[in-house]
């Protein structure tokens, strides 16, 4: 027989969850509350408990089907759907149709000290029927103190509360208790709530700086792993948002897909195609330089290709930023008619800056948008330190990447410190960063728009003057003068000065042209005068030889001809002799 023995492992399923319907909760608890189990939800006044367990009842009625009972032993019925009508929740209707069940329970303290004893089980009647009467699967008690708050006896109230969360165990029920906070560092009043649920959620409301700002932390959660951060959320029109805090794995996907700025010259500054899809770009510079005007223009060129982007402005109004851009030939209202180009102005100081994110989440989450203009970022640091924008920032461009949006963030430079610190933080973070200086020269005020840098991607090391007119935005290549570079009027004077020198350059030139035009016509015309003189002379030499040859001929005639006549005289001579 072996003394071997196999290692055997159990495979136990996995915890059941039950989504609450809350947007980013259900990504923290990566799938929900316990199924079947109790929750706690606990925090001070004003906090949002309340909130949140509605909305898990009504979410689940309305996205899951499945129905609840909410048990108010504070609010009424009326006040309670009245206080969520707001959010666009209709619990009346809800009740009517069976989906969800409201029931407010009163507790009198002074009932409960006539006769000294208390006791759960008419809760526990009374709770049961409506769980039977519509087939709930989910239930809130809110909240617990407002339930013990005439029970003095700790003894009996911890028992009593170890009942209440055995007996909705047992009912199969997704639960929800609500707590007040304790005091020091105690979650809960009674200290005990906490280690008999199956999950404990801590609401925050916390004011830094006059601002206030609602957080959100899982303190524990058994059987299964959670996000443990703190974790900012919102309360709007639309119920909770929470923003859950992005991964810090780096496995972003990236594209090769370039999308255009606008400004064509630009463009050709970056290998001619311009900014990586999904990318970050930050434009710096001081006040006046066009920063706006550059985003404006990427905003232009998004919605003239047919695709969305929402303009995040912190400083001007959306009519103050179109009336400008009107100006430079970019009509930004007719993308808003259309729908392309979604406006979203406020000041920074509204809220603090994890809501700032919260609200970025929810309206690219709703909206989706190919690109996002954020104009100016430094005012963020009116509400935080440099740090906490960094981390912001960080956060929003990974989720910006996630979504494969692009993104263009301004800052302004103030030539300080916190805003050297500023750009240097977030230059750090983005793809591409394009900086715009005041050139000072001649008692003239020009632009300058340098690439510092542009990842992936070939790019001028150039600087080009960045002009803003009526026909638009346009860079200009710089000249090079005896005195360095020279922009706006300094190069147009120097371009006129070298236009001026070579004008007169070409004159001279055409005059010297003509000068030996004029010398060699004299020359030809002696060459011809020589020609005509040896022509001269050859034919008067010619003529002395022609006439010493004509003598010759004619001598030589002659003497022929008196040579026969002589010869012809003698012969007639000897004729007569002989005769």
């Amino acid at each position: 027989m072996s003394d071997t023995k196999k290692n055997t492992s159990i495979a136990y399923p996995a915890l059941p969850k039950t989504p609450t319907g809350i947007a980013g909760l259900d990504e923290i608890t990566e799938g929900g509350l316990p199924t079947g189990r109790p929750t706690l939800i606990c925090g001070q006044a004003g906090c949002g408990k309340t909130l949140m367990s509605i909305e898990f009842i009504v979410r689940g009625a309305m996205k899951f089907n499945e129905p609840g009972v909410f048990v108010a032993f504070e609010e009424k019925s009326d006040e309670l759907a009245m206080n969520v009508a707001s959010l666009g929740f209709d619990l009346k209707k809800l009740q009517e149709d069976k989906k969800i069940r409201i029931d407010h329970v009163h507790i009198d303290r002074s009932e409960i000290e006539e006769t000294g004893e208390y006791d759960l089980e008419g809760l526990f009647i009374r709770l049961g029927y409506a769980i039977d009467s519509i087939g709930a699967k989910r239930v809130v008690l809110d909240t617990l103190e407002n339930l013990f708050s005439g029970l003095n006896n700790q003894a009996v109230l911890r028992a009593e509360i170890r009942r209440l969360f055995h007996w909705l165990k047992e009912k199969g029920v997704t639960a929800i208790i609500t707590g007040e906070r304790g005091d020091g560092n105690a979650l809960t009043r009674q200290g005990l709530e906490e280690y008999v649920s199956d999950c404990v959620i801590l609401l925050d409301h916390r004011v830094i700086n006059q601002i206030s700002t609602r957080r959100l932390r899982i303190i524990k959660y058994r059987g299964t792993v959670h996000g443990t951060n703190e974790y900012p959320f919102l309360i709007d029109e639309d119920g909770i948002s929470v923003l859950p805090v992005t991964s810090l794995k780096l496995a972003k996907q990236v594209s090769t897909e370039r999308v255009p700025t606008g400004i064509p010259a630009l463009d050709e500054m970056l290998g001619g195609k311009g900014f990586y899809k999904g990318g970050s770009t930050l434009v710096s510079g001081t006040a006046g330089t066009g920063k706006t005007s550059i985003s404006a223009y990427f905003a232009n060129e998004t919605c003239n290709r047919g695709k969305r982007c929402v303009y995040f402005a912190m400083e001007e109004s959306p009519n103050q930023i179109i009336r400008n851009m009107r100006s430079i030939g970019a009509d930004l209202q007719k993308h808003v008619d259309s729908g392309l180009l979604l406006f979203n102005a406020s000041r920074p100081n509204m809220y603090g800056l994890e809501m700032h994110l919260v609200a970025i989440h929810k309206i690219i989450k709703k909206f989706k948008p190919q690109v996002v203009i954020m104009d100016p970022i430094t005012n963020f640091i009116n509400i935080g330190s440099v740090s906490e924008v960094k981390n912001m920032l960080v956060r929003l461009i990974d989720f910006l990447q996630d979504e494969q949006v692009s993104v263009m963030f301004t800052a302004l430079s103030l030539n300080t410190i916190v805003n050297e610190q500023t750009d240097e933080g977030v230059s750090s973070l983005v793809d591409s960063w394009l900086l715009v200086r005041d050139i000072e020269f001649n008692g003239e005020r020009n632009r300058g728009l340098y690439v510092m840098k542009a990842r992936g991607m070939k790019h001028s090391n150039q600087v080009r003057e960045f002009v803003i007119s009526d026909e638009g935005l346009n860079l200009i290549d710089v000249y090079l003068g005896p005195e360095g570079v020279l922009t706006g009027s300094a190069r147009k004077q120097q371009m006129l000065l070298e236009q001026t020198g070579e004008a007169i350059q070409a004159h001279s030139i055409g005059r010297k042209d003509r000068e030996i035009a004029r010398k060699r016509k004299v020359l030809e015309a002696k060459i011809a005068s020589l020609n005509s003189e040896y022509e001269s002379v050859e034919e008067e030499l010619n003529k002395v030889y022609l006439e010493d040859e004509l003598k010759k001929q004619i001598l030589e005639t002659n003497r022929e001809e008196i040579t026969n006549i002589r010869r012809g005289g003698i012969a007639q001579a000897k004729t007569t002799g002989g005769k």
